[in-house]
């Protein structure tokens, strides 16, 4: 097997002919984090490291663990060429990384290029590829409905947002090909010293003052029923560990006011405000349909350098095996039980079993989402849909989404996931354990028409 050639990830006939099906479907993207301003702006992109790492923090950690300088990977006055040609040098060390195939993907299916990476090789690929970025066939717009064929992707966005770029994008595809997703984490994360001041911003936004955390949930409906008229599916909630949801609103308004007092807090009080907010949230995507995604044991920022001198999203953070997710998470799930369509993600490998067994439990509007962040690799998605497999349904799969800034990685990692679950297929028909024919409609399922059904996209 060479690299990247037709065998890639697939270990088996059964699996080729599989991935042979479903290779050419177009990507249904249910989860990602686009720039959609840069996407309705449709302008060239400047050079390669615009297009392939500027806006990946998988890559600025890879080139942080082979010791380049932070000047060559977010710095301001390096050139993207430098940063590029830094990206190049030590890109040979991360061979065994995703990140490796990724690019070297995106290199050889959008550009033609078949060559390594390399120091050798690093400013003809950067000159070759920084040429190609200045013609209009790879504007964004047309990268997206042409090589990279999307059909629907839903951005991430914050409640108080206006959503003018999505608009203005939509229009030039000439149909909706961009949704918006409702994202009120900065509403419901009290402890997060950014919190007071962003309360401001939603009274100003809404044109309300915020005296109750009822006032608050009036504002959450007006945001939810906005993005409702602009083709909004879902909402998506970062949660270190999950909140009991079962708090009296005397309490959370308690809370609320204790806090716009700007008076500190327990921790107890704020786990007890995120799963009243929660709640209020899951009660609106139930009204509306809306599928609510639970990305989960995320602990941010643990690297003080990173966070102090770069901000958040910069590649700080961690997973943390001891977490328990079942208490608080039955909970929730109990209270909207057949209410609510929940897609529950996971980041560490051992929770995989809770969840797994959690979504078999709860029945079909609780699906499992694709191995997400840490996970997203050809081992992680490759443990995960066996497991998924032999205890859950993979037929309940809620299919894979890119949880992307960059946007070659509609191509990159959708083709890696409809590698890994053809492998993963093929195994179980070539090991008699499942039908060819059962197969096949299982693939187009999970890669294609399934997610579609399941998100009302």
């Amino acid at each position: 097997m060479a690299f990247l050639d037709n065998n890639y990830l697939i270990s088996n006939a059964s699996g080729l002919k599989i991935f042979d099906s479903v290779k050419s479907l177009p990507v249904v993207d249910p989860h990602n984090h686009a720039n959609v301003r840069e996407i309705a702006d449709n302008n060239c992109y400047s050079d390669a490291w615009q297009l392939f790492a500027a806006t990946d923090h998988y890559v600025w950690e890879m080139m942080r663990k082979r010791n380049v300088p932070e000047s060559l990977i977010t710095g301001k006055n390096a050139s993207g060429e430098e940063k590029f040609l830094a990206l190049a040098k030590i890109f040979p060390e991360v061979a065994g990384n995703p990140v490796y195939e990724w690019i070297h993907l995106d290199l050889k299916r959008y550009f033609g290029i078949d060559e390594l990476l390399s120091e050798k090789t690093g400013k003809k690929i950067y000159d070759t590829v920084t040429a190609k970025l200045a013609t209009d066939a790879y504007r964004p717009q047309a990268l997206l409905t042409g090589p990279l064929n999307v059909e629907v992707m839903s951005s991430t966005d914050d409640l108080i947002d206006t959503l003018e770029d999505h608009a203005r994008a939509n229009k030039a595809f000439g149909k909706t090909l961009i949704r918006p997703t409702w994202r009120p984490d900065k509403a419901m994360k009290i402890f997060s010293p950014a919190w007071r001041p962003y309360m401001d911003q939603v009274a100003k936004r809404f044109n309300i003052t915020l005296n109750s955390v009822t006032d608050l949930v009036d504002a959450f409906k007006m945001s939810h029923d906005y993005f409702a008229e602009r083709g909004c599916r879902a909402s998506d909630h970062g949660l270190e560990y999950p909140v009991f949801a079962d708090v009296d609103v005397k309490e959370a308004d308690r809370i609320f006011r204790k806090a716009m007092a700007q008076e500190a807090l327990t921790k107890a009080e704020v786990d007890s405000f995120m799963g009243y907010i929660l709640a209020e949230a899951a009660e609106l995507n139930s009204q509306k349909d809306w599928v609510t995604q639970l990305h989960l044991g995320a602990v941010r920022d643990v690297r003080n350098t990173l966070f102090d001198n770069l901000g958040p999203d910069v590649g700080g953070d961690i997973s943390n095996h001891y977490l328990d997710y079942a208490p608080a998470l039955c909970s929730f799930l109990n209270r909207f039980d057949e209410r609510l369509k929940v897609v529950l993600y996971c980041l560490e490998a051992s929770h995989q079993g809770t969840l797994a067994t959690i979504s078999r439990a709860f029945g079909a509007k609780v699906a499992l989402g694709s191995a997400w962040w840490l996970l997203d690799t050809p081992i992680g998605m490759h443990r995960q849909l066996e497991y998924i497999g032999s205890a859950d349904t993979l037929s309940n799969f809620a299919g894979m989404v890119s949880d992307s800034r960059k946007l070659l990685s509609y191509g990159s990692r959708f083709e890696m996931f409809r590698r890994v679950m053809s492998d993963v297929l093929g195994n179980l028909v070539e090991r008699g354990q499942m039908p060819d024919e059962i197969a096949f409609d299982l693939a187009e399922r999970m890669a294609y028409s399934g997610t579609k059904k399941f998100w009302n996209l």
